[in-house]
């Protein structure tokens, strides 16, 4: 009769773990997430936690993607990605094959990396790393450009060409544009992040301009860099091509070393505000 009871109450408590587990597995799955497109950094990169980014590397190697110059482009695919800060400070490493970082070249001087296809309206996220001095940039539409320098630890006043910056046409005497809010720069040979959410040109139905580019809004390292910088033309060294509804996504390779991962982008969707977000 014992054992008989004691089986009974064994069966039960078994039977009461299967039920809460049972529970707690409908509670999970009933979960979701709430809109990161509110302009703020979420933890994991944007692309890991909603659906509808694109990735622009495979992963191998640099299909998608040709150079400005298809004759001398040392752009290449490389598994890692290598930097020595005391014997080579000013260059990046790597071997080529088959991996998800891209690099321009080991000199770190080539022409500009442009994605065969073109994208209008966007949010993008990369991930890029510089060594001591690097100096690239990410140009919207192959025109319109946000700056990527080694600006870590610089205690002057930003600049134009500091990381963060969207440098503008400029004159024959220098450079201007809208320098960044605050300095987000890592040091060099650490990978930082960039999340930005880009407004193209609008043409009229003869094709006239009737809007500028505008960059919405720019983390750096998941810090608020920019916000509502209209750009009214190209930046200098910009692909000769028109300004446009769609244009394609150019990577600066003539200034300096650097290196790529993680590039994504998705269409451009209403940003809400934090204090919007009814999940908050």
């Amino acid at each position: 009769m014992r054992k008989t009871q004691k089986h009974i109450v064994l069966f039960l408590k078994l039977l009461l773990i299967v039920w809460c587990v049972w529970l707690m597995s409908q509670a999970v799955s009933a979960q979701t997430l709430p809109a990161v497109n509110d302009g703020q950094p979420h933890g994991d990169p944007p692309f890991r936690l909603e659906e509808g980014w694109i990735p622009l590397l495979n992963g191998k190697n640099l299909n998608g993607w040709h150079g400005e110059d298809r004759q001398n482009n040392e752009w290449f695919a490389a598994p890692g990605v290598y930097w020595n800060p005391t014997k080579t400070p000013e260059r990046l490493l790597a071997i080529p094959g088959s991996g998800d970082t891209i690099l321009n070249g080991t000199r770190g001087n080539t022409t500009h990396l442009i994605t065969d296809q073109k994208f209008g309206d966007l949010e993008l996220y990369a991930e890029f790393l510089i060594p001591q001095k690097g100096n690239s940039g990410i140009y919207f539409g192959s025109l319109y450009k946000v700056q990527i320098f080694d600006s870590y630890g610089v205690e002057r006043p930003l600049e134009w060409e500091d990381c963060g910056a969207i440098p503008t046409r400029g004159d024959k005497e220098r450079f201007h544009g809208s320098p960044p809010l605050k300095n987000a720069s890592r040091k060099a040979g650490e990978w930082q992040t960039y999340q930005i959410w880009f407004q193209a040109p609008r043409f009229d139905a003869a094709g006239k301009k009737v809007q500028n580019a505008k960059f919405l809004r720019v983390l750096l390292n998941g810090i608020v860099v920019q916000e509502n910088v209209e750009v009214d033309g190209p930046t200098w060294a910009h692909l000769n091509i028109p300004e446009a509804a769609t244009n394609p996504i150019m990577l600066q390779g003539d200034h300096g070393g650097v290196a790529y991962r993680n590039i994504y982008v998705r269409p451009l969707r209403p940003m809400v505000k934090p204090t919007e977000n009814p999940e908050r």
